[in-house]
């Protein structure tokens, strides 16, 4: 197998970094929401509908500027940009009046960060072996993520938070992607795909779209967004409100979902590498229904119960990479590579994270939030379905069904 140079490494590690960035501040909101509960006056309704907004503008700028990307490039410059913007939507956020304030400023910040995925796989596709693509991309899209968002983010927001106050945290969160955007505009190169041959040809989305294994990337996706927005957004309401946990006991348990998914960035997508993508998702799947299912009838009470539960959830994280950018890269090819991962991350946020974190929050109003539990049971059970339609796309498994010559 091919091994990685130096700067590949440092590629992986620095857009890992960044998109970490990205989702400690989107999920600062989830962290917050009981500190602007009670300030601000928001229902549980409320709260859905921000996350619901932020998802639909990520949406609709990531297919925008996926398919903006793939024609004239400037990827690095696009990332710079991206980076900075979101950090200024953070800022905004902690200035936020009322629910309008605050519902504007993380649709912005839905704008800027829809490009980052699309462009940070691409220039991983770009620069990173076909064989050793689906680590690299897995590590791209989840190690930093859970390292910076999933554990570190709910132990460092909810302590500033409580310390310094909700608007000051979202101040304080802003200073991260300002760095990391500096560092890429020092070291990261443009990839040696050209733009204009990077082009995709015309009628490639429509083509696409006809192909089952991009078909059943968009529904995994959009389930797994579903997934991960309605688990983000209402479990630390949960913890607190029906469980009973203190805050600081409620970060501490939501971190372990980080814990657990930085040891599922390397196991998932890197053995599916080798195993191969389908079974790897359907195992991984298995393993993350024992989440809600365990919460609902096996936790009770406990705190090492109910952390041992959300770790067995962060299996779901693995998955994402493999649906959201390494299958449908294998599928489309260098020349629409981002249009494909824009397609699948476009239509999986507008319709999983737009939708999903709105119906949850109305359930949760009129039924209570363990109604988010079993949302979060039915999700599962919908993935480990689709799954089994797969068709296979890692090269080692492939090469290990053709007939001996």
């Amino acid at each position: 197998m091919t091994k990685m140079t130096r700067y590949q490494w440092l590629l992986i590690a620095l857009l890992s970094a960044n998109f970490g960035v990205v989702f400690f501040d989107r999920n600062a909101m989830s962290y917050l929401a009981s500190f602007i509960q009670q300030d601000l006056g928001l229902t549980n309704t409320q709260i859905g509908d921000i996350a619901a907004a932020l998802s639909f503008a990520w949406a609709i700028a990531g297919v925008l500027m996926g398919m903006l990307v793939d024609r004239f490039g400037r990827r690095k410059l696009m990332l710079v940009i991206t980076t900075l913007v979101f950090s200024l939507a953070s800022v905004l956020s902690g200035f936020a009046s009322g629910f309008v304030a605050l519902l504007g400023a993380r649709l912005l910040m839905g704008v800027a960060e829809g490009g980052i995925i699309p462009i940070t796989q691409t220039l991983i596709a770009s620069d990173v072996p076909h064989e050793r693509r689906g680590l690299a991309q897995g590590l791209a899209q989840n190690l930093g993520t859970n390292l910076l968002a999933n554990f570190l983010g709910p132990l460092v927001i909810v302590w500033m938070g409580t310390r310094y106050g909700w608007r000051n945290a979202f101040f304080l969160s802003a200073i991260p992607g300002v760095i990391t955007a500096a560092l890429i505009a020092w070291l990261v190169r443009e990839p040696a795909i050209e733009a204009v041959r990077a082009r995709p040809e015309p009628g490639a989305v429509g083509r696409m779209l006809r192909d089952r294994n991009i078909v059943l990337c968009i529904l995994i996706s959009t389930l797994l967004v579903a997934f991960l927005l309605v688990f983000f957004t209402f479990t630390p309401l949960y913890l607190l409100n029906v469980r009973g946990f203190r805050p600081h006991q409620m970060s501490v348990i939501m971190s372990s979902f980080g814990i657990a998914s930085m040891a599922v960035a390397f196991l998932v997508p890197g053995s599916s590498d080798h195993f191969g993508r389908k079974p790897v998702i359907i195992i991984a799947s298995l393993i993350g229904l024992g989440m809600p299912l365990g919460m609902l009838f096996v936790a009770g009470m406990s705190r090492s119960a109910t952390m041992a539960c959300i770790a067995l959830g962060a299996s779901l994280s693995g998955v994402f990479p493999m649906v959201m950018a390494t299958i449908p890269s294998e599928v489309a090819g260098p020349a629409g590579t981002t249009t494909a991962m824009s397609l699948t991350m476009g239509i999986s946020e507008i319709v999983g994270g737009v939708f999903a974190p709105g119906i949850a929050g109305r359930l949760a109003d009129a039924q209570g939030l363990e109604a988010t539990l079993w949302i979060l049971t039915g999700i599962t059970l919908a993935i480990i379905v689709l799954a089994q339609l797969l068709r296979e796309t890692a090269p080692a498994a492939l090469a290990r069904c053709k007939p001996a010559a």
